[in-house]
């Protein structure tokens, strides 16, 4: 398939000076009239002197951490199409193909390239199990399904990349991608693509429980934020329950005695209560917003 007029290849990258000349050659070869974009993230090694060796477009964000990273680049692409591609030469510049296929074929505003791969050492167990549970609890939130959460093989038309709000620093950038997509109504495709062991003397800058605490705390931020109600009615039901366990004492010495002995316990309990409506009333309240905020952000697509 013949790249678009105007193409972007997009790749965020913090110390890949292993991997990154061969990506960007890799790249040029498969696309020679898009523009390759390197973002390097405050790299403590040479990867900008071989990214721009190799032919790419060299952009420094020195605020360190891949959502920056990613904000930056959505800020310095203009073109039709964007491909983001991590710059540890793990996806095949072979398999670009496949997205702007996908989406050529299907329509949509983004593509994700699901990984799939016969390498057992491409893939670390634990990430894959964090990536399947992450998975599985944004479906359950927003019942629908989200694909590769973490894949960082994506393809994006300008629509999307310039009208997605992002607020993530971090690895957790993905998360929020995929919430984003389903609450802001963009249409995601999924299509499946090889990928590969990292190259010998790279590394990985995950970290199995930070980046996975940082992930989870996304989720909770994003129900809060996306599907308030859902959230604060949650904690409303947690301090009901609460509020309940601490008046069975005081509830049962009125039935008994006509009077209440653990006063403590009956004080407890009412202000357990009073906060569960409070918090109830929040989600309401909250809820009404979210749904004109997003009533606005159509409108403005609309017009734009």
């Amino acid at each position: 398939m013949k790249p678009p007029a105007s193409l972007t290849i997009g790749i965020p990258c913090y110390n890949e000076s292993v991997a990154i000349g061969k990506v960007v050659s890799d790249f040029r070869r498969s696309f020679p009239e898009a523009r390759i974009l390197v973002i390097d993230n405050a790299s403590t090694d040479n990867t900008a002197e071989v990214a721009r060796a190799a032919g790419a477009e060299v952009v420094a964000e020195t605020r360190k951490g891949k959502g920056y990273a990613v904000q930056r680049l959505f800020r310095e692409t203009h073109s039709d199409l964007l491909i983001m591609v991590d710059g540890d030469d793990t996806y095949p510049a072979e398999e670009a193909p496949k997205l702007l296929e996908t989406l050529e074929k299907h329509g949509g505003d983004t593509v994700v390239g699901a990984r799939r791969s016969d390498q057992a050492a491409a893939f670390k167990s634990s990430h894959t199990k964090a990536n399947e549970l992450l998975s599985w609890s944004i479906a359950q939130v927003f019942r629908t399904p989200v694909g590769d959460l973490f894949s960082g093989y994506r393809l994006f038309t300008k629509t999307f990349y310039r009208n997605i709000p992002l607020l993530s620093t971090g690895f957790e950038v993905e998360t929020e991608l995929a919430t984003q997509t389903i609450d802001k109504g963009f249409v995601q495709r999924d299509v499946e693509i090889q990928f590969r062991s990292r190259p010998e003397g790279s590394f990985s800058k995950l970290n199995t429980f930070r980046d996975g605490f940082r992930v989870l705390r996304t989720i909770v931020l994003v129900v809060k934020d996306f599907r308030p109600l859902l959230f604060f009615s949650s904690v409303s039901a947690f301090l009901l329950l609460l509020s309940a366990l601490a008046g069975t004492l005081p509830v049962l010495d009125y039935l008994r005695f006509k009077y209440v002995h653990h006063l403590p316990l009956a004080i407890l309990a009412t202000g357990l209560g009073i906060l569960s409506a409070l918090s109830l009333v929040c989600g309401l309240v909250l809820d009404t917003i979210v749904r004109y905020e997003k009533e606005q952000f159509f409108l403005r697509m609309r017009n734009s």
